[in-house]
């Protein structure tokens, strides 16, 4: 993989450029955010219980909506992310809003360099392990940063939505990790006519490759699902077949489309 050495620097570029776009854009809904509505959904809710009181790492964190939503029910939380515009207004949201949590800029492989903490619950959700080409060192930064009978709470969208080419109509990229996706892309799953032309750089895991890194760590598998629709109107192609659940037209309820599970160290 050394063509993809320099993925850090080329999807950090990429994020620092979408962050303005996704603030601005109707699908984050910042406004509405601030005034109070929650960006949790009910597939990572029913998993994470009630988090008044609990530690909470969050991985790839993006600009802090989740995070922020986590601590207004009362959550002592930690957002990572590696974009430095990111966690810049995730900073300044938190300020806004009152609230306690903390940010830290870096790449999730170097936090255990710049952190020193253990959690109750290390979560993360939507569009992040994509980003990421190594799920043993992955797995190994989430049972580092985990209490002993914490838990991890994953929610993600199914690698078989990533064979697909971006308008569902072929099988393009495999369902194992072979190699580095490479791509130039405009646009953005938030903004579809947003100015951004950049080139990125991903990986697809199976779900092999996700669970025996997860238990080789040493964690254990409490609970799995798997659902046949998004939470998010965010891939092109899709239609709602109910509040808040999104299918691609073609393939309405033949394929799972987001997984999610609990780990305990």
């Amino acid at each position: 993989m050394n063509h993809a050495d320099n993925y850090i620097e080329v999807n950090r570029a990429l994020w620092d450029e979408k962050t303005a776009h996704h603030v601005a854009s109707a699908f984050y809904n910042t406004d509405e955010f601030i005034k109070g509505r929650s960006t949790l959904n009910d597939i990572e809710l029913s998993l994470l219980g009630d988090v008044k009181g609990k530690t909470i790492l969050h991985l790839q964190c993006h600009f802090g909506q989740d995070s922020l939503s986590l601590a207004r029910m009362g959550a002592k939380v930690t957002g990572l992310d590696f974009s430095g515009e990111a966690i810049k207004k995730a900073r300044e949201l938190n300020g806004q809003l009152g609230l306690d949590a903390t940010f830290v800029c870096t790449d999730i492989y170097t936090l255990p360099e710049v952190l020193d903490k253990e959690f109750d619950i290390v979560f993360t959700s939507y569009g992040t392990i994509g980003w990421l080409p190594d799920m043993k060192r992955w797995a190994g930064v989430v049972a580092r940063f985990l209490k002993p009978g914490g838990a991890f709470v994953f929610a993600e969208f199914h690698p078989v939505v990533w064979m697909f080419s971006n308008d569902f109509t072929t099988i393009e990229y495999p369902y194992f990790n072979r190699e580095p996706i490479i791509e130039t892309l405009t646009g953005t799953y938030a903004d579809r006519e947003a100015d951004i032309k950049q080139q990125e750089i991903g990986w697809n895991h199976d779900l092999a490759e996700v669970l025996q890194s997860l238990l080789a760590a040493g964690l254990r598998l409490t609970a799995f699902k798997e659902f046949d629709y998004s939470p998010y109107n965010c891939f092109s192609n899709a239609v709602e077949i109910g509040t808040g659940k999104f299918q691609m037209k073609g393939l309405e309820g033949k394929i799972p489309v987001v997984y999610a599970l609990v780990a305990s160290k």
